[in-house]
């Protein structure tokens, strides 16, 4: 099978999460759309900014893992993609244990805690989410070794 280009990685990442919104209404498309960007900023390589991409579509069911298996990417964007996949019950601990493990993933990880923490994001949330979700992000970033 052939491996999709970025172009065709972020139509089916959009398509995959039409509809879907973020906690402050926003479409979901932004997100990741800002998430890639990141990526790129800091360097990331072609496998990072597909994965960037579709960092939330397994976790989130908009594509299922048959679907990632299957798909023309490359095994090093699939295992990002898995390792940024948080498990249903999954400790933040083991979570970051595996990102880590996992090269290229965090790079991803990083450009996307860059934007979930994004005052600009969090002033639209009522306070004790913003307050929540900004101790989530601290907490992840702690154990990913990554400066706030």
């Amino acid at each position: 099978m052939p491996l999709l280009t970025l172009a065709e990685v972020e139509t089916l990442a959009r398509a995959a999460h039409d509809g879907q919104t973020d906690k402050a209404g926003r479409p979901y498309a932004e997100h990741l759309a800002a998430v890639a960007g990141g990526v790129r900023a800091r360097g990331g390589d072609p496998d990072q900014i597909a994965a960037a991409w579709l960092h939330d579509a397994v976790e989130d069911a908009a594509l299922g893992e048959e679907w990632l298996a299957a798909a023309g990417l490359t095994a090093r964007t699939q295992a990002i993609v898995r390792a940024l996949t948080k498990e249903p019950g999954e400790s933040q601990e083991a979570y970051a244990a595996r990102i880590l493990a996992t090269p290229g993933a965090l790079l991803v990880k990083e450009a996307d805690l860059a934007h979930n923490a994004d005052p600009e994001r969090l002033t639209v949330l009522p306070e004790p989410v913003r307050t929540r979700l900004t101790g989530k992000y601290d907490r992840m970033r702690a154990l990913l070794g990554l400066r706030p």
